[in-house]
């Protein structure tokens, strides 16, 4: 009964924690600055900076077991609201009712409700406004040659961006490994068919080989959302995570701010999983010769440091013909990914024409001839 009467009790917005100087109105972040910037008179308050946000930025021990992690890291509550199409948990603006969903376009009532999470280190604040970052979706859609005549159209003029601020995970291990394995160095005979031609044949030597190899992984990237098409989330690389400033939430104003789904565990079981493909590509480097066979590789993992952190992305979903197609555009560097409906007519017109040109190239060389 008490939460429930707690969800009703107002949120207080980034206006009332941060209001203008000036006039008191409502600031928003201004992308690609250090300021927030007032909707009313468009006076810029500036956010306070540490001289070295690298100095406040500060990773949390993992190795202390990742059961106990969440109950003793620092923690904060949001005001949250739950897509009930896709299941998108993101904070929302107390002020506004209803809207639409970022993830899936689908319409969300704002029904806010509190949860505790483990509260970001740092983030990457936004350098792209939306204005920008729809000039990034329209180059990116000029490009999109095999797509329905009418998708462009209505991606256009139906695909709006918000901004938001997804939660990631990074990682930090320094590893220690012990492998066993086979070495195979190349050698040629020569052989002799039945007709009495000679030719090279290639042959592996094998010798059983063992050794170490060390590395330091340093901030390792998991996307903590389930909410974004994972093949598109990941592919949105280019981050510059040197830019990463001290969690502050004026950064916040303006811009929505999703929940992380992946926990803190499951991150760092995908994470672990790249980092041991990375040791097996140094054991192999390390055994050498012209091909490995890999037989154990026992790991000893120290010095285990984790931050939550928060990057920013405009999203856009559109419908068409039923299906949701989802826009990511990074806020930092511009790039853009996204899934997007293909047009087979489009396609075997352009096969077709390609079979018809290398039938006539055909043609011609055997005429030559």
């Amino acid at each position: 009964m008490a939460e429930a009467e707690a969800s009703r009790e107002p949120a207080a917005t980034l206006a009332d924690q941060f209001p203008c100087s000036e006039c008191g109105a409502k600031l928003r972040f201004k992308p690609g600055s250090d300021s927030v910037k007032c909707d009313h008179c468009g006076h810029e308050n500036p956010i306070p900076k540490t001289h070295s946000p690298w100095e406040q930025v500060e990773e949390q021990d993992l190795s202390q077991g990742l059961a106990r992690i969440e109950a003793t890291a620092v923690t904060e509550e949001k005001r949250a609201v739950k897509c009930q199409a896709c299941a998108a948990e993101f904070t929302f603006d107390p002020n506004v009712h209803a809207a639409t969903c970022p993830f899936c376009a689908s319409p969300v009532v704002a029904e806010t409700h509190s949860v505790r999470v483990i509260q970001a280190a740092a983030l990457v604040p936004f350098e792209l406004d939306q204005r920008q970052a729809m000039d990034a979706y329209q180059t990116w859609l000029g490009k999109l040659w095999f797509a329905p005549n009418d998708v462009k159209r209505y991606a256009r003029t139906e695909g709006r961006f918000t901004g938001m601020y997804v939660p990631y995970w990074t990682y930090d291990a320094q590893t220690y490994s012990q492998y066993r394995g086979q070495r195979g160095d190349a050698y040629y005979v020569t052989v002799r068919d039945n007709d009495g031609k000679t030719s090279q044949r290639r042959e592996i030597r094998w010798s059983r080989v063992s050794g170490n190899v060390e590395r330091f992984f340093d901030d390792v990237l998991v996307v903590a959302s389930r909410s974004l098409p994972k093949k598109y989330a990941d592919r949105l690389d280019t981050w510059r995570l040197a830019s990463l400033q001290p969690y502050r939430k004026e950064y916040l104003a303006g811009f929505r701010s999703e929940v992380y789904s992946v926990d803190l565990k499951d991150g760092f079981q995908e994470a672990k999983g790249r980092m041991e493909d990375q040791i097996r590509t140094d054991v192999r480097s390390d055994i050498g010769g012209d091909e490995q066979r890999i037989d154990d590789v026992q790991t000893q993992w120290q010095d285990l440091k984790f931050k939550h952190v928060l990057l920013p992305i405009w999203l856009a979903a559109f419908r068409y013909r039923g299906k949701v197609y989802q826009i990511l555009v990074n806020g930092q560097t511009g790039e853009v990914e996204g899934a997007r409906p293909y047009s087979w007519i489009k396609i075997a017109l352009a096969v077709g024409a390609g079979l018809i040109v290398a039938g006539i190239i055909i043609w011609l060389v055997s005429k030559g001839r």
